[in-house]
């Protein structure tokens, strides 16, 4: 009965204690690197088809009322599929992707944000051509710089930055396709959800004239982002990680390969295509999320479950636990009315 007592009088403190709630997800957008380099095999049998798998488990492990968005990420990006919760339509899409020249991580992760946010919050066309502006200046301010010969090698590859080297002459590839991407992009974005007008361009853009969200603060959506970290055209990722930051959604990260990497050949091209997790930590870190790490199609599915545990209670927050000591007291009183009708004929 003392038990119960103490039990009583903890519940009349309100206690409080940190637990992990159940998450209010309500749209994911996997936004898969479909470059080149994801033609590597130091992910077995390749990187590309080690995460087409993974992500068949990650979307069969998805709650019901969660509706998933695939975006393909090479030297443009496009919507692979607009969030659905069918899942049979999301890996037909997956089926569907198939290794393209150039990576543009930046491209693909506005593109993701557009798809996240389709009620004009995300302009498009205003971050593209920020970017470009940007960029303009930039070289502006650098001068010409020489101009890489063909037919350098790269750790002991042939010329980078040829047809499908994902990894390959980054400079080489910049700035001859930069235009093209933006332009692909934006033709992407119009295809599939119209025009995506936004609610202050700024914001969208990614300048200081909105009012921005605080980083994580958008808990109904997520955009997991999959690749090896090697962008080599379009805008800055770190840019469009921004724009997701002020906008409150969390970007997950997911770095494939290996940071020594491997020698791809493809169309008589060779390059070294590695790992580069620093922009996919930075990427992860500013807007509240986390950064994994896959060397293997194993570890590359057990990333996607963890993933999944996370989207699914991914708020610890202070919960008031008074109920439980109540309930408590109350199941210790009634286990001393019953010993002491036991032991002595009557209640105490």
């Amino acid at each position: 009965m003392l038990l119960a007592l103490a039990s009583f009088l903890f519940a009349v403190a309100r206690p409080q204690a940190m637990m992990k709630l159940p998450s209010r997800i309500q749209t994911v957008v996997l936004a898969m690197d479909t470059s080149g380099s994801m033609r590597a095999q130091d992910i077995k049998p390749d990187r590309m088809h080690a995460a087409r798998e993974a992500a068949k488990q990650f979307l069969a492990d998805q709650p019901l009322g969660v509706s998933v968005g695939l975006v393909s990420v090479a030297g443009t990006a496009s919507v692979a599929q607009r969030p659905t919760r069918k899942k049979d339509d999301l890996i037909a899409a997956l089926d569907r992707l198939q290794p393209q020249r150039g990576t543009a991580l930046g491209n693909g992760l506005i593109i993701s944000l557009a798809t996240l946010l389709p009620r004009g919050e995300i302009d498009v066309n205003a971050f593209l051509n920020a970017a470009a502006e940007k960029d303009a200046k930039s070289k502006d301010a650098k001068g010409r710089g020489a101009t890489p010969q063909a037919g350098a090698r790269i750790d002991g590859g042939a010329a980078g930055g040829g047809p499908g080297a994902g990894g390959g002459n980054r400079n080489g590839n910049s700035n001859g396709n930069s235009n093209g991407s933006n332009n692909g992009s934006n033709n992407a974005a119009n295809r599939e959800g119209g025009s995506f007008a936004s609610r202050d361009a700024a914001a969208g853009a990614g300048g200081a004239g909105a009012k921005a969200a605080a980083p994580a603060s958008d808990r109904s959506v997520a955009i997991v982002l999959l690749s090896d970290g090697d962008s080599n055209t379009g805008p800055d990722v770190i840019d469009a990680a921004k724009v997701a930051a002020d906008h409150g959604v969390r970007v997950y990260t997911v770095g494939i390969g290996t940071p020594e990497g491997v020698v791809i050949s493809v169309e008589g091209w060779s390059a070294r295509v590695r790992l580069e997790e620093q922009a996919l930590k930075q990427v992860a870190d500013m807007t509240g999320a986390e950064y994994f790490r896959a060397q293997d199609a194993e570890g590359l599915k057990r990333v996607y479950q963890t993933l999944s545990a996370r989207l699914a209670f991914d708020k610890t927050d202070l919960v008031e636990i008074s109920a439980l000591f109540a309930a408590l007291g109350a199941l210790l009183a009634a286990c001393a009315a019953l010993l002491s009708l036991w032991w002595y004929g009557r209640v105490l």
